[in-house]
């Protein structure tokens, strides 16, 4: 076990606000939290440097990044892992959920759509049990249900694989997120630069292929997560309709609403919803949907997903207290609420006896910088 460690001096931001204080951190836990200014001998002084929460990350891109760093390149799956895991530590990240893709497309002619879900698992859990990763990694499976190959994919997997979350992902051309066509064609032709002929036929054929497979891979998908006992997501709920099938299966979470109106019905079905922190950070998406802004301002945001910027994480819950006016309901959108959304309970708050994930941050203008990250005791960044 780390050495115990004090931080002192420092403004922790606890589940019922803020509070000048110290921390103490010991085999592996939170085992003392008091009031004041004082720096006992050995403890580091924090100098008034915020002191909250390690972050609790639910839905990243960012291993597939690492995995697939530029178009046609496969980068070794072991050398990938510790260079995303690093860089999420460095972030304030202690516990993601990493997203790895099950369903593949046959003959696609793509080599961003190969199978390769349950290889990288394997990676990454034995990389975890000889203790090589320097943040708490579980695994999310996005059940893509337009593709070939997700109920053989889902069926590698077992409860033993400690799969937390199975995600709802359908990104046929012209469902939820890619409704509008005009927005998905510039996407994947500004993505994978496919001229005009070869992104048609990709049309068609991804349609056809929606159609066929859209109800028995969603059945296969609600199934997994039962059998895993993971936490059931979907994925760009776009109408009421949308979220009336996902309270049908049982979902808990909704990654990224499109819709203003979407997020309304999972509030009114008490299904929590999260957003990406670069939507909100740039106070607009990307590809044209509901700013995480707007949501925010409404109250209808409940958890805050870094997507594709590791860094954004942190960055939008300092934003998000500066919109609420209170820092700690902010942090909990990226530390106690994803917690609790995914069944931790060890984790995501400043308390006495929780897992020592722990971070110190500055700020400058509005902008965090991370001085110091703790997970479970042991210091990684």
């Amino acid at each position: 076990m780390p050495e115990p460690v004090t931080l002192a001096n420092a403004r922790l931001i606890l589940p019922d606000g803020e509070m000048t204080g110290r921390i103490t951190l010991e085999q592996g836990e939170i085992a003392e939290i008091g009031e004041g200014t004082e720096v006992p001998a050995r403890a580091i002084d924090c100098g008034g440097d915020y002191v909250a929460p390690g972050l609790v990350e639910l839905h990243t891109d960012n291993l597939e990044r690492h995995i697939r760093p530029r178009p046609k390149v496969h980068w070794p799956y072991a050398a990938a892992l510790s260079a995303h895991d690093a860089e999420l530590a460095a972030c304030g990240i202690t516990t993601v959920f990493d997203a790895i893709r099950a369903g593949s497309l046959k003959a696609q002619g793509d080599a961003s759509w190969v199978r390769y879900a349950r290889d990288l698992a394997d990676e990454m859990l034995a990389a975890r049990a000889r203790g090589a990763l320097k943040i708490s990694h579980h695994l999310h499976l996005r059940a893509e249900i337009c593709s070939h190959t997700l109920i053989e994919e889902l069926d590698e997997f077992g409860e033993d694989d400690r799969v937390g979350i199975v995600s709802l992902m359908d990104h046929t051309p012209g469902q939820r997120q890619f409704a509008d066509l005009k927005q998905y064609e510039t996407y994947m032709r500004g993505k994978h630069g496919l001229d005009q002929e070869t992104f048609d036929t990709h049309v068609r054929t991804r349609m056809a292929l929606g159609e066929e497979v859209r109800a028995p891979h969603e059945a296969a998908a609600v199934e997994a997560a039962a059998r895993f006992k993971a936490a059931l997501a979907s994925h760009d709920d776009t109408t009421p309709d949308h979220v009336a099938r996902s309270k049908a299966h049982g979902v808990a979470l909704a990654e990224f609403p499109t819709t203003r109106a979407a997020a309304q019905a999972c509030r009114d079905a008490g299904i929590a919803v999260m957003m990406g922190a670069p939507n909100l950070i740039r106070g607009a998406s990307h590809s044209g949907n509901v700013s995480a802004l707007e949501l925010a301002r409404d109250g209808l945001l409940d958890i805050l997903s870094s997507d594709y910027v590791p860094s954004a994480l942190l960055f939008s819950a300092v934003r998000l207290g500066e919109i609420w006016e209170d820092l700690p309901r902010a942090m909990e959108t990226v530390t106690a609420t994803p917690a609790r959304a995914v069944g931790l309970t060890d984790r995501g708050a400043l308390a006495e006896g929780l897992r020592a994930d722990v971070i110190r941050f500055s700020t400058h203008e509005g902008v965090p910088s991370v001085q110091g990250v703790w997970s479970a005791g042991q210091r990684v960044a």
